[in-house]
C-alpha cells in the first residue's frame, strides 16, 4: 500500500533508462506500486508505477515508451497513491483501453468507486465452493467438460486455431439458467487491430456487447499497458460480482502475450531467467490473477475466469500452459486435425477436464442422466481412437463388427456432436444428441449409465436384473434334469 503523503515529491535524480523502466535515485519516503508521472523536457507527462524498491533506488515501470526522455532534464514525480481504476455499471457496454480509460467516442464515465487494480486472491477462509451451471451453447463444454459458476477453466489454443472465434462465441451464447443477472468482462491483451475488430463487430452484432465490458491492449500499445489490463479487467470483475450481486464471466485473451510482457519486462530488468527465460516469479504472477476468480461466502455474485492462451508450437508442456494447468481447474484444448477436418469449434475432449463439473451438473442443474451420458460418450470416443490407430496397422477388414461401430461413432461424433459452427445449443438438446450417438452401439456394451435411464432410451432392450427370459429359463431347467439323471446312474 502507497503512503498517506499530502506532498507529491518530485525528484531530478534520474540514473538510467532501459525499455520502459526508469531508475531513480536517492529518493525517500515512496512505496511499492505507487503512481508515478514522468514529465519530460518538453513539457510532456508520462505515467507509470514503481515496481522495485531497493534502498534509495526505484525503478519506475512507464506505460508508454521512453523515447525521448533525457536523463538530466526529466522530472519525477510520485503520486503517493497506487494505480485506481473508475468503476461504475455504466461502463456496461464500454469499450476502454487497457488502462480503464474509454475509447470508443462514447464519452467519460462519472465512477461510483476508484479501485486498486492490483487487488488480491480471495480469502480461502470465505470462498465459498464453485457451483451451478454456465450455459454456453457449445456442446463438447456444457456437455462433457461443463463450466460452473466461480471456476477457472481456461482454454489451449494455438498458433491458427480458431481461440479467438472460440471466445467470441461464448460472449455471445453464454447464460447463466436462473435468469439472474449476468456480465461479461473480456480483457484482450496483444491483440491485432484486425482481432480487435473482429470483436467488436462479432459483439455489436449479435447485441451482446449491451453486456460486455470491453479492455482492449493492442499488440501496438505499450507492453506495460499488458500487465495492467487483466488486473483492470478483474476488478470491474470484482464489483459488478460483489457489489451488484451478478454473475461475472471474465475471459482473458491471450495469457501468452501476457506471459511474453512478463518476460520482456523481466530482461530489462536484468533479472536471472528460469524456464525458457520466463521469470522464475511467473507461476506466482499468474496465480494472483486466476485466483481473484471464485464464490465469496454471503455474496449472490461471483465471478468465473475462462482464461485463453496459445501454446507455442502446441506444446502443452510448455511453461505458460504447464503453470496455468496447475493453478486453474481442468482445461479445453483444441486440436489442429479437428480443426484440418473442418470441426468446429475444433475440441480435442480426450485431454480435456473440468475438475469441477459434478458440482454444476445433475438434478436441478442440468439433468441427472448428465454424468452417466458424458462418461459413456468419452468412452465410446476414447474406443474410437484407439481402433484408427489399429486400422492404420492391419486394416479395418480386419476388425470385428462392434469395433466397426466404435469407429462409425467416432466419426458420427465429430460430425455432429463436436462439430456446431455457430449453432447454440442448450443443455437438453446436447444431450439429446448424445443419446442419439450411444444409439449407434447396441445397450449391452453401455456400462456407466444407469439402468433406468437406458430402458427409457431403449425401451424393450434392457432386462431388468433378477428377471429372465423364456429361453434362459428352458435352458437352465434342461441343464439342471440332466445332471440329476447323470446322479441317479451313478448311484445305480
Amino acid at each position: 500500500m502507497a503512503s498517506d503523503r499530502l506532498v507529491t515529491a518530485e525528484y531530478k535524480t534520474i540514473h538510467d533508462i532501459a525499455g520502459p523502466l526508469v531508475f531513480v535515485r536517492k529518493v525517500k519516503g515512496v512505496s511499492y506500486e505507487e503512481m508515478v508521472e514522468v514529465e519530460s523536457a518538453d513539457g510532456k507527462i508520462r505515467k507509470g508505477q514503481i515496481i522495485e524498491l531497493n534502498e534509495d533506488l526505484a525503478v519506475v515501470q512507464v506505460f508508454g515508451t521512453t523515447h525521448g526522455l533525457d536523463v538530466r532534464e526529466c522530472k519525477v514525480r510520485f503520486q503517493g497513491e497506487v494505480i485506481k481504476l473508475g468503476v461504475s455499471i455504466g461502463l456496461l457496454g464500454r469499450v476502454l483501453n487497457g488502462l480503464g480509460e474509454p475509447i470508443d467516442g462514447g464519452g467519460n464515465v462519472f465512477p461510483e468507486k476508484e479501485l486498486e487494480v492490483t487487488g488480491s486472491p480471495i480469502n480461502p477462509y470465505t470462498r465459498d465452493n464453485p457451483n451451478d451451471f454456465i450455459q454456453t451453447g457449445i456442446s463438447a463444454i456444457d456437455g462433457l467438460n461443463t463450466l460452473v459458476r466461480g471456476q477457472k477453466l481456461p482454454i489451449f489454443s494455438g498458433s491458427g486455431l480458431p481461440g479467438n472465434e472460440l471466445a467470441a462465441q461464448i460472449v455471445r451464447q453464454a447464460k447463466v439458467v436462473g435468469g439472474e443477472e449476468f456480465a461479461i468482462v473480456f480483457g484482450a491483451m496483444g491483440i491485432t487491430r484486425r482481432e480487435a475488430s473482429f470483436f467488436q463487430h462479432s459483439f455489436s452484432a449479435t447485441g451482446a456487447l449491451e453486456r460486455v465490458v470491453f479492455f482492449m491492449n493492442l499488440a501496438e500499445d505499450p507492453t506495460v499497458e499488458r500487465l495492467i489490463t487483466p488486473r483492470c479487467a478483474l476488478t470491474m470483475a470484482e464489483f459488478l460480482a460483489f457489489e451488484y450481486d451478478m454473475q461475472v464471466l471474465v475471459i482473458l485473451t491471450d495469457m501468452t502475450n501476457y506471459c511474453e510482457a512478463l518476460r520482456e519486462i523481466s530482461a530489462a530488468r536484468e533479472e536471472v531467467p528460469g524456464r525458457r527465460g520466463y521469470p522464475g516469479y511467473m507461476y506466482t504472477d499468474l496465480a494472483n490473477i486466476y485466483e481473484r476468480a471464485g464464490r465469496i461466502k454471503g455474496k449472490k455474485g461471483s465471478i468465473t475466469q475462462v482464461p485463453i492462451l496459445t501454446m507455442p508450437d502446441d506444446d502443452i508442456t510448455h511453461p505458460i500452459a504447464d503453470l496455468t494447468g496447475y493453478i486453474t481447474e481442468g482445461q479445453i484444448v483444441l486440436s489442429r486435425p479437428l480443426h484440418n477436418k473442418g470441426v468446429s469449434p475444433p475440441i480435442d475432449v480426450l485431454p480435456c477436464l473440468s475438475r469441477l463439473m459434478n458440482q454444476g451438473i445433475g438434478d436441478g442443474k442440468t439433468r441427472e442422466d448428465h454424468r452417466g451420458v458424458a462418461d459413456q460418450l468419452y468412452a465410446y470416443y476414447a474406443e474410437g481412437v484407439d481402433l484408427r490407430r489399429l486400422v492404420a496397422i492391419i486394416g479395418e477388414e480386419a476388425l470385428s463388427e462392434e469395433d466397426q461401430l466404435y469407429l462409425k461413432f467416432a466419426d458420427q461424433f465429430e460430425e455432429n456432436f463436436l462439430n456446431q459452427a455457430d449453432e447454440n445449443r442448450d443443455i437438453e438438446e446436447t444431450l439429446e444428441i448424445g443419446w442419439n450417438l450411444l444409439s449407434i452401439l447396441p445397450s449391452s456394451v453401455i456400462k456407466r449409465i444407469k439402468l433406468e435411464y437406458i430402458e427409457k432410451y431403449y425401451p424393450g432392450e434392457v432386462e431388468t436384473p433378477g428377471e429372465e427370459t423364456e429361453a434362459e429359463e428352458a435352458a437352465e431347467e434342461e441343464a439342471e434334469g440332466g445332471e440329476e439323471v447323470e446322479i441317479t446312474a451313478d448311484l445305480e
